[in-house]
């Protein structure tokens, strides 16, 4: 296959991850909805009163509910696979081939495909089939914000970006963000189920729906301390080791206090303080959330913000269509194929 067609095939995996995703999305939004059993059949068949029709039905009602849940996580596993295919044209389409890393574009693709991975990878042995349509949902918002705005067309390498810490770097950097984020969304679910578990108390009722299906607050905070924990390590050997080795290597400085350091640095700061505090000063629950959300933000601000408000980083060549043009272009001044 030629340079064109690699690339051709990576922009179409792209659109046909995102369709797979959004399907599954559907599917996902479905299978909460016929969570909304009525009341009074709940009521019935918790107290045993229920007849043999509404037994019947319940039962239909659950293998429903089932079928969608693993419907959903299959069009995710194989939105997943197409979203690899995606990335392998990316780097097949280059001359000479290389790893999908040249620019903000490539990044952000790799960077959704890691949480899709480690969502698919560690849906049972973590039980995540509450998170489905969170994350699928912000795959498809983020391969959308992708595609508008942030695609570039394949080149080579730039001359700071051609050498082995590449790999080294980028990869564990990309590791810890998809490993953060799915932290990060199991403390939101943690804030979002104490306030709901709060109006129930108050109106003296128990909770149902969706919201009914996500763990209870001690098991949130347990997901997310763990997954936290994995990422931290990933992350400062990301952005305390071979991220310095390779600046030395390619600027002769260890640290130059670019925007990008500065808040790669300033998402480590966070995340320490949220992995101390629960391990010296008792913080858990809400306290602990917070802070995992503020790291959440800093994260993905210096993954993808920078680039829009900072013309001054030396890891502009990452966004070099976002640097030589206004913040927010227009979407029609973008090419979407190569």
């Amino acid at each position: 296959m030629s340079n064109t067609a690699w690339e051709t095939l990576s922009n179409q995996a792209v659109a046909m991850a995102g369709l797979v995703y959004f399907i599954a999305l559907l599917v996902h939004l479905a299978e909460w909805a016929s969570l909304r059993q009525p009341a009074r059949d709940r009521e019935l068949v918790a107290a045993g009163g229920a007849g043999s029709e509404v037994i019947a039905e319940s039962a239909g009602h659950a293998q429903r509910v089932a079928f969608l849940g693993r419907l959903g996580y299959l069009l995710t596993a194989l939105g997943c696979a197409i979203h690899f295919v995606s990335l392998l044209g990316r780097g097949m389409a280059a001359d000479p081939n290389r790893v999908p890393w040249g620019n903000m574009y490539e990044f952000t693709l790799s960077g959704t495909f890691v949480v899709a991975l480690l969502y698919v990878v560690l849906y049972k042995k973590l039980a995540l089939n509450w998170m489905g349509p969170l994350v699928v949902a912000f795959l498809v918002a983020t391969l959308m914000t992708a595609v508008i705005w942030l695609h570039d067309e394949v080149a080579p390498l730039t001359e700071a970006l051609n050498s082995p810490w590449l790999v080294i770097h980028v990869i564990s950097a990309i590791i810890a963000t998809g490993a953060f984020t799915l932290g990060g969304i199991a403390s939101i679910m943690y804030l979002v189920r104490m306030r709901a578990e709060r109006r129930a108390r108050a109106a003296d009722r128990e909770l149902s729906g969706w919201l009914a299906r996500v763990p209870q607050l001690d098991a949130l905070d347990r997901l997310a301390y763990r997954v936290h924990a994995f990422a931290f390590p990933v992350w400062t050997f990301a952005v305390l080791i071979t991220g310095p080795i390779w600046a030395h290597e390619a600027w002769s400085r260890y640290w130059n206090w670019d925007p990008k350091e500065v808040w790669a640095f300033i998402t480590w700061v966070v995340y320490a303080g949220y992995l101390h505090a629960r391990a010296t000063a008792g913080w858990k629950g809400r306290k602990a959330a917070m802070l995992a959300i503020i790291g959440l933000a800093t994260l993905w601000f210096n993954f993808i913000g920078i680039n829009y408000f900072s013309t001054t980083s030396q890891h502009s060549y990452a966004a070099e269509r976002i640097v030589d043009q206004t913040p927010f272009p227009a979407p029609s001044s973008i090419p979407l194929r190569g």
